[in-house]
């Protein structure tokens, strides 16, 4: 006997193969499980690119999921390199390369999607997300991306010299790093992470060895610290540059 998730696999392809033979009268829940199966990835890394749980992308496949809120339906785009309006409503091509190629005319750049988040302070960073009032928030300076960091995403000035480098990837004080909370943190992915009993955040490089957790600045003059009850990530960093004010 199938289980849920079979039984939810065979479904899709049901529709997969009705849809190929007319692709144009595709509803909205056949493009995404289209380009999903386009991506070549699991439901749980679309998943977690789109900052959403499995579940709700199951739904988005389904139909069971009436609507997609603007920010989950870009971010799926981005996850699988397709075009957000053809994932909306049909219009274009799936991808770049299919919406209305010519040979014979010379292609045009297409506009970059970009998304912008507030720069928030550290203190507010190591509290609660609900426990920023949304009125500090709209009050913060706001830095575009084209790097998504779900619907809580927000940037941070990078503060002390423990992440600046003496060769390869270094984070330099005044830069600002785009966090992503509840974006899963991997083997050598860069994270935020704070201390639990005071709310102190801080940002280094998660390293995992030998079965343990550490949080690792870029600077050897700065020590490692390995995570243990006491530490909570916050996030995930997905970018990192300058302040467009630095250049002003």
């Amino acid at each position: 006997m199938l289980n849920i998730e079979q039984q939810q696999d065979r479904r899709i392809n049901s529709m997969l193969k009705l849809s190929s033979l007319n692709i144009d009268g595709m509803t909205r829940a056949e493009r995404v499980a289209l380009a999903i199966k386009h991506s070549k990835k699991l439901k749980k890394e679309i998943a977690r690119e789109c900052g959403v749980s499995p579940s709700a992308v199951t739904q988005w496949i389904t139909g069971d999921s009436k609507s997609m809120k603007p920010e989950n339906l870009f971010a799926l785009a981005q996850a699988t390199a397709t075009n957000a309006e053809w994932l909306a409503n049909g219009t274009g091509g799936m991808t770049a390369e299919t919406s209305g190629f010519d040979a014979n005319v010379e292609p045009t750049i297409g506009p970059i999607r970009f998304f912008e988040y507030p720069e928030i302070s550290w203190v507010q960073a190591g509290a609660a997300m609900e426990a920023i009032e949304l009125s500090n928030v709209t009050a913060c300076e706001m830095h575009p991306s084209d790097a998504w960091a779900g619907p809580n995403g927000f940037w941070l000035k990078v503060r002390g010299p423990s992440m600046t480098s003496q060769g390869g990837v270094s984070f330099v004080e005044g830069m600002v790093i785009l966090v992503a909370p509840g974006f899963d943190v991997e083997n050598g992915h860069y994270c935020v992470a704070k201390m639990i009993d005071t709310n102190e955040a801080t940002f280094k490089q998660f390293i995992r060895d030998s079965g343990r957790a550490y949080l690792k600045p870029l600077n050897p003059a700065f020590s490692t610290v390995e995570v243990d009850g006491d530490w909570q990530i916050v996030g995930k960093v997905v970018d990192a540059k300058w302040p467009r004010s630095v250049l002003l």
